[in-house]
Protein backbone atom coordinates (compact mmCIF):
# COMPACT_ATOMS: atom_id res chain seq x y z
CA UNK A 1 0.00 0.00 0.00
CA UNK A 2 0.85 3.56 -1.68
CA UNK A 3 1.65 5.84 2.03
CA UNK A 4 3.04 9.07 0.22
CA UNK A 5 -0.40 10.86 0.16
CA UNK A 6 -0.63 10.03 4.25
CA UNK A 7 2.95 11.01 4.93
CA UNK A 8 2.21 14.14 2.68
CA UNK A 9 -0.94 15.03 4.73
CA UNK A 10 0.81 14.47 8.15
CA UNK A 11 3.87 16.19 7.64
CA UNK A 12 1.85 19.44 6.01
CA UNK A 13 0.29 19.41 9.38
CA UNK A 14 3.29 19.04 11.57
CA UNK A 15 4.49 22.19 9.42
CA UNK A 16 2.09 24.14 10.44
CA UNK A 17 1.65 23.66 13.86
CA UNK A 18 5.27 24.28 14.19
CA UNK A 19 5.43 27.41 11.95
CA UNK A 20 2.52 28.74 13.55
CA UNK A 21 4.25 28.26 17.14
CA UNK A 22 7.36 29.72 15.81
CA UNK A 23 5.66 32.61 14.12
CA UNK A 24 3.63 33.49 17.23
CA UNK A 25 6.94 33.31 19.81
CA UNK A 26 8.53 35.96 17.29
CA UNK A 27 5.79 38.09 17.51
CA UNK A 28 3.88 37.82 20.38
CA UNK A 29 4.65 40.17 23.20
CA UNK A 30 7.11 39.65 25.50
CA UNK A 31 6.05 41.00 28.95
CA UNK A 32 6.14 38.31 31.45
CA UNK A 33 5.12 39.54 35.20
CA UNK A 34 3.87 37.79 38.06
CA UNK A 35 0.29 39.92 37.05
CA UNK A 36 0.21 38.63 34.18
CA UNK A 37 0.49 35.04 35.38
CA UNK A 38 -2.40 35.49 37.85
CA UNK A 39 -6.04 34.39 36.83
CA UNK A 40 -8.44 36.64 36.12
CA UNK A 41 -12.18 37.06 36.33
CA UNK A 42 -14.15 39.86 35.55
CA UNK A 43 -11.51 42.05 36.71
CA UNK A 44 -11.96 41.10 40.46
CA UNK A 45 -8.82 39.64 42.38
CA UNK A 46 -9.14 35.81 43.22
CA UNK A 47 -9.01 35.02 46.70
CA UNK A 48 -7.65 32.04 47.39
CA UNK A 49 -6.78 29.23 45.50
CA UNK A 50 -8.43 29.33 41.89
CA UNK A 51 -8.56 25.78 42.15
CA UNK A 52 -11.99 24.93 43.05
CA UNK A 53 -13.86 21.37 42.91
CA UNK A 54 -16.47 21.46 39.88
CA UNK A 55 -19.44 19.35 40.29
CA UNK A 56 -19.28 16.11 38.17
CA UNK A 57 -23.13 17.38 37.14
CA UNK A 58 -21.01 19.46 34.58
CA UNK A 59 -19.29 16.90 32.90
CA UNK A 60 -22.08 14.66 32.61
CA UNK A 61 -24.42 17.36 31.34
CA UNK A 62 -21.94 17.85 28.66
CA UNK A 63 -21.01 14.64 27.34
CA UNK A 64 -24.97 13.90 27.40
CA UNK A 65 -25.38 16.74 25.42
CA UNK A 66 -22.67 15.65 23.32
CA UNK A 67 -23.90 12.42 22.63
CA UNK A 68 -27.36 13.51 21.56
CA UNK A 69 -26.29 16.31 19.53
CA UNK A 70 -23.57 14.39 17.35
CA UNK A 71 -26.23 11.44 16.67
CA UNK A 72 -29.02 13.96 15.93
CA UNK A 73 -26.23 14.94 13.34
CA UNK A 74 -26.46 11.47 11.40
CA UNK A 75 -30.42 12.60 10.62
CA UNK A 76 -29.02 14.36 8.45
CA UNK A 77 -27.64 12.40 5.59
CA UNK A 78 -30.80 9.95 6.62
CA UNK A 79 -32.56 12.74 5.38
CA UNK A 80 -31.10 13.10 2.27
CA UNK A 81 -31.61 9.58 0.94
CA UNK A 82 -34.58 8.56 2.19
CA UNK A 83 -36.68 8.78 -0.90
CA UNK A 84 -33.75 6.86 -2.82
CA UNK A 85 -33.83 3.71 -0.06
CA UNK A 86 -37.68 3.50 0.55
CA UNK A 87 -39.49 2.18 3.45
CA UNK A 88 -36.56 0.30 5.34
CA UNK A 89 -34.78 3.61 5.46
CA UNK A 90 -37.76 4.52 7.48
CA UNK A 91 -37.75 1.38 9.65
CA UNK A 92 -34.07 2.13 10.37
CA UNK A 93 -34.12 5.49 11.65
CA UNK A 94 -36.78 4.96 13.52
CA UNK A 95 -34.79 1.88 15.44
CA UNK A 96 -32.25 4.47 15.61
CA UNK A 97 -34.37 7.51 17.04
CA UNK A 98 -35.95 4.23 19.35
CA UNK A 99 -32.80 4.17 20.74
CA UNK A 100 -32.43 7.96 21.31
CA UNK A 101 -35.71 8.14 22.90
CA UNK A 102 -34.72 5.03 25.30
CA UNK A 103 -31.01 6.45 25.91
CA UNK A 104 -32.43 10.02 26.95
CA UNK A 105 -35.48 8.25 29.18
CA UNK A 106 -32.48 6.49 31.14
CA UNK A 107 -30.41 9.30 31.82
CA UNK A 108 -33.72 11.59 32.93
CA UNK A 109 -34.41 8.60 35.17
CA UNK A 110 -31.36 8.70 36.57
CA UNK A 111 -31.37 11.98 37.00
CA UNK A 112 -28.36 12.88 35.00
CA UNK A 113 -30.25 15.92 33.77
CA UNK A 114 -31.38 17.37 37.02
CA UNK A 115 -28.76 20.21 39.09
CA UNK A 116 -28.31 19.53 42.55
Amino acid sequence: MNYTLLITVFLTAVTLVLAAYVIAKLIGPRSYNTVKGEPYESGIPTRGSSWLPVSIGFYLFAILFLMFDIETVFLYPWAVVVKQFGPMALVSIGFFLLVLVFGLAYAWRKGALEWK
